[in-house]
């Protein structure tokens, strides 16, 4: 009900992935030309799209989860007078995950709409990346609400850029985690940034692997201990 009245910024949510995409493929494509992933060879931009949709997904989750958390926990106490009705500190850990997801679920649908209209979606199992982007999100919106609890003031927002930078730039986005030296593409492979873009562009290129499960199970497993976490921390701070 609140954002009828602020649609423009929902909305907008929209053009990040077209901008995106965009500047991948009208620059950047030509560049780079055609990569091998899994035996296909494919344009540069069919690479990085799957890659995109996952920083979105995990970007709108963040911003959802802990700065809008953040303003209701320790600027509005919004949450005060939720507890006050029959609801407790776990219904409002629900109820920002549930929110992230819904607006999740809107700008994956759309980022993946864009991927087929821009012709960077190769195969017609691109679909699936849909789910595969809400759980992604899942993920980063229950982690993020876990973090949210321990934020001291808005400062302590530098740290989560500082985080968010380098799984943007290093998680196999741009080009294939086989180019790292070993032992660097040992430690990107716990990010679950890497797993979501990986989960992500296997879906879109048709390549089914029983890896892909262990990345479904990494991304709930996460997300179910974020969650709980973020429930707990809510309670020690809410309920006195």
């Amino acid at each position: 009900m609140v954002y009828r009245s602020q649609w423009l910024m929902l909305v907008s949510g929209f053009f990040e992935p077209l901008f995106y995409l965009l500047s991948i493929g009208i620059g950047l494509n030509h560049l780079v030309g055609n990569l091998h992933v899994g035996g296909q060879v494919v344009s540069y931009a069919t690479f990085v799209a799957p890659g995109m949709l996952a920083t979105s997904a995990m970007n709108g989750a963040v911003i959802d989860s802990m700065f809008n958390t953040f303003f209701r926990l320790k600027i509005s106490h919004a949450y005060d007078a939720v507890l006050a009705t029959p609801l407790d500190v776990t219904d409002v850990a629900l109820g920002e995950v549930w929110w992230a997801l819904a607006r999740a679920s809107i700008y994956a649908a759309s980022f993946i709409v864009c991927m087929a209209l821009l012709g960077d979606a190769s195969s017609a199992w691109v679909v699936l990346c849909w789910p595969a982007a809400i759980l992604t999100s899942l993920t980063f919106s229950c982690v993020g609400l876990a973090a949210c609890t321990f934020m001291r003031s808005w400062q302590d927002f530098d740290l989560i850029t500082l985080i968010q930078l380098p799984l943007f730039l290093f998680s196999a986005t741009f080009f294939p985690i086989s180019l790292y030296p070993h032992w660097l593409g040992a430690i990107i492979s716990f990010s679950p940034l890497y797993q979501s873009a990986a989960l992500l562009r296997g879906l879109a290129l048709g390549q089914f692997q029983w890896i892909m499960v262990m990345r479904v199970a990494y991304l709930l497993a996460l997300a179910m201990v974020g969650l709980w976490f973020a429930a707990k921390r809510f309670r020690q701070i809410l309920v006195p």
